[in-house]
């Protein structure tokens, strides 16, 4: 069991104990708080509280969330847009709406179901049973290419690379409002936003280094179609830097404008280009995935505003 202690002030006063603590807690549905309250593991100022129990400026909420009990995934016959495949790692071309691998609302739709059929359970064990193969993630609404690995010598590989930033990774982006510079880098570290869990944040006191070095590609009136170099890995870090230079990505309405405009589905963010040291040659490989349709039309549109 893992204990978890929060304070309320006075921005979370009157809300319903569920909600706070859902915002409280990283990957936490809000059916799976009321289910830990019906189990009698939170406790207010030491006492239990039913669920429509409001909190109140002061409140000591102590959680007790039980160790998890990892699932295994399940394999699944799901289309993959293969880029490159051999003994040792298998590269995707991952489409919008796709998630890397499963979670709560999405069991057998991912990635990783997906790579199970396909590859008949070859794939690397490090990162236990519900993320076989997988190194890296991308969010669910970026698309682009992502590298998974068939054994745990390849995964120790490209893990040991990304732990030191040689592996590279480009990505193609729209921002709001027009970049003055051609090309600039944001280094800003990148952490939880401690007032709202599930977004990530400059977070100058808790967060980790993050460095993103972009260009402009294509300016519009606008918006700007930039191209951006990974230098590290953090969650959501181009979405978070873009949004702090005050060009959040088109469609991103977590970091950007509740209703962005063209009806999008998520950031208008593709991974074009994945390139490493190949675990078993010692090779440079490169791999491209070509720009998706919907970004390819957005572009068009915005060409001929």
């Amino acid at each position: 069991m893992q204990r978890y202690e929060f304070q309320v002030d006075a921005a979370g006063s009157g809300m319903r104990i569920d909600l706070f603590l859902t915002g409280q807690m990283e990957g936490q549905s809000r059916s799976y708080v009321q289910k830990l309250l019906k189990q009698d593991h939170v406790r207010v100022n030491g006492l239990a509280v039913p669920g429509s129990y409001k909190v109140r400026p002061g409140d000591t909420i102590s959680l007790m969330l039980p160790d998890p009990v990892e699932p295994a995934a399940c394999a699944r016959p799901i289309e993959l847009d293969i880029l490159y495949e051999d003994e040792d790692v298998i590269l995707i071309n991952k489409p919008k709406g796709m998630v890397v691998h499963p979670a709560a609302g999405h069991e057998e739709d991912t990635l990783v179901n997906g790579l199970m059929y396909h590859c008949q359970g070859q794939l690397s064990g490090i990162n236990g049973v519900l993320r076989p193969g997988i190194v890296h993630r991308i969010d669910k609404d970026t698309t682009g290419v992502l590298v998974a690995c068939k054994n745990d010598q390849a995964h120790a590989s490209l893990a040991g690379q990304l732990k030191e930033h040689t592996i590279t990774r480009r990505y193609l982006a729209v921002v709001h409002g027009c970049l003055r510079e051609d090309e600039g880098t944001v280094d800003a570290p990148v952490g939880r936003n401690e007032r709202d869990r599930v977004r990530m944040a400059v977070n100058e006191r808790h967060g980790k280094r993050a460095v993103t070095h972009y260009r402009v590609r294509e300016r519009f009136r606008d918006f700007t179609w930039i191209e951006c170099r990974l230098e590290t890995g953090r969650t959501h870090q181009i979405r978070v830097h873009m949004s702090y230079m005050g060009h959040p990505l088109l469609g991103d309405t977590l970091y950007g404008p509740a209703k962005p405009p063209y009806a999008l589905e998520g950031q208008t963010l593709h991974a074009a280009v994945l390139g490493f040291i190949h675990p078993a040659t010692g090779e440079y490989m490169e791999f491209e995935a070509p720009l998706p349709d919907y970004f390819a039309q957005l572009l068009e549109k915005l060409r001929r505003r």
